[in-house]
């Protein structure tokens, strides 16, 4: 045995690390499963209880009844209790730098994979009994790692029996003191997959961003309510210019209210650069409340563009119809404000019984890993963006077809600024959130962070330059 796990131990130290990336990134070896596969037959086939250890692998052989618990190395911590069994053996091998050779791979991604890192060491563990409920504890690797844990185990039948991690009968407990806990049932090989965070020095510097420019944005808005309260009664002369500046005050305001919600949030969320080593699991009440309040603002912004859109279309389009200021007001407020009430209130529902409604770490804003909950804001808010664009279309080309008629002259100048407000902040906001999305999608990608920070800091200051001061009739 001593023999055997000295040999082990040299197959999986530092100096192979590159001879196992040749072998994993061949699909058509199952190289690591075999290695695993052999160590848990042998383990199936001791006698007795020992203990034996080289310099990366620790084996224990124990008898327990009933309830066990066990240390290993302070590495990974594995409890089972109450299982009702007596006088039974239990082998665990602890691998402390298999993690390094074997491959990141799951059914749904494969070796090449850059986004994922093992972040623990790994521990095979076998009972002849069937149990059903084991937790594991792992020490962490790497203690930059924060995002999106995963308990897994290595499923030998995965990929055409190639190998993969699984996450079938784990799920995730809690990730306290740079010990991730994990709760199996079922036994066999296990570890700790952890999405790699990006570097902290950029995180600190996306951080500066992102600040400097929401408190750049809160500045713009509350100078651009400030513009639009002083000049309304001189541009708000007629039913479409009145329409044109409620939208805008209150695509503004959505906005503020939004900014403001991202700050506490971000207050209530503990900083992982400052607060390294400790519980960074949200705050679950407050956390909630914080994210649905910038989901509904963040949704009533969109909608707001969206009213905008179809104002442009209905004044342009059907010149010869006419909608009273209250009518307009109704339907205004019912697509501004109604429509993201309802959308936030179902994603609510449907997501926080089954506690997917939030991040578990990261920060408070909508769960993108468990249930895709971010959803709920993106597909509306790129919708409207494509109706916009396509309204824009239609409307320049009306715009364009009676250049000549001078009768319309004033008002054909009222719809190009109008025109000029929704065709450049409809396209801003929808790449903001498309950058967004990608930002989750592709967690390491630098330049989609810093793009996103940078744009969606200044979506304020984007509202008063392009929706008020370029207006000739503001300024």
């Amino acid at each position: 045995m001593e023999n055997i796990l000295n040999t082990v131990d040299v197959i999986i130290g530092d100096g192979a690390t590159q001879s196992w990336a040749v072998l994993n990134a061949n699909d058509a070896l199952n190289t690591i499963s075999k290695l695993l596969g052999s160590m848990e037959t042998l383990s199936d086939r001791l006698v007795g209880e020992f203990s034996n250890s080289a310099q990366r692998i620790l084996l224990k052989r124990t008898m327990f009844s009933n309830s066990f618990h066990a240390d290993l190395n302070s590495n990974i911590i594995i409890d089972i209790p109450n299982t009702g069994i007596t006088n039974t053996f239990i082998t665990t091998i602890t691998f402390s730098t298999l993690n390094n050779v074997m491959p990141v791979r799951n059914s749904a991604f494969n070796a090449t994979n850059k986004g994922t890192a093992i972040n623990a060491a790994v521990v095979l563990v076998k009972i002849n009994a069937t149990i059903q409920n084991v937790t594991l504890s792992y020490n962490k690797v790497n203690k930059s790692l924060t995002l999106n844990p995963q308990c897994v185990f290595w499923n030998f039948t995965l990929l055409q029996n190639l190998g993969a991690w699984d996450d079938t009968g784990c799920e995730f407990v809690s990730d306290i003191n740079n010990r991730v806990t994990c709760r199996c049932n079922h036994l066999t090989s296990f570890s700790l997959l952890m999405a790699t965070d990006i570097p902290p020095s950029l995180t600190e510097a996306l951080d500066i961003i992102t600040y400097v420019g929401v408190g750049i944005s809160l500045a713009s808005l509350v100078i651009c309510l400030i513009i639009e309260g002083y000049v309304w009664k001189a541009v708000t002369r007629n039913s479409t210019a009145f329409m044109r500046h409620v939208s805008l005050v209150n695509t503004a305001l959505s906005l503020l209210i939004a900014d403001i919600c991202f700050i506490i949030a971000a207050a209530i969320a503990n900083n992982p650069l400052e607060n390294q080593g400790k519980d960074l699991t949200l705050p679950v009440g407050p956390c909630s409340t914080a994210t649905f309040f910038m989901h509904f603002f963040y949704l009533a912004l969109f909608f707001w563009m969206l009213v905008s859109g179809l104002l442009l279309f209905y004044r342009t389009v059907m010149v010869f119809s006419h909608m009273s200021k209250s009518t307009m007001l109704a339907i205004g407020f019912s697509l501004g404000y109604g429509c993201p009430l309802i959308i936030a209130a179902i994603t609510v529902a449907v997501t926080a019984p089954g506690h997917g409604y939030i991040q578990k770490t990261g920060g408070c804003w909508l769960n993108w890993s468990e249930t895709k909950a971010l959803l709920a804001l993106v597909i509306p808010a790129l919708t409207i963006v494509f109706i916009n664009i396509l309204i824009v279309i239609v409307v320049l080309f009306k715009i364009l077809r009676s250049v000549g008629d001078n009768a319309e002259k004033e008002n054909r100048h009222m719809l190009l600024a109008f025109a000029r407000c929704v065709i450049i902040l409809t396209p801003l906001f929808g790449l903001t959130w498309s950058l967004g999305v990608g930002t989750m999608v592709s967690s390491t990608d630098k330049g989609i962070h810093i793009a996103f920070a940078f744009f969606n800091s200044l979506q304020g200051f984007f509202i008063l330059v392009f929706g008020t001061l370029l207006d000739s009739k503001v300024c």
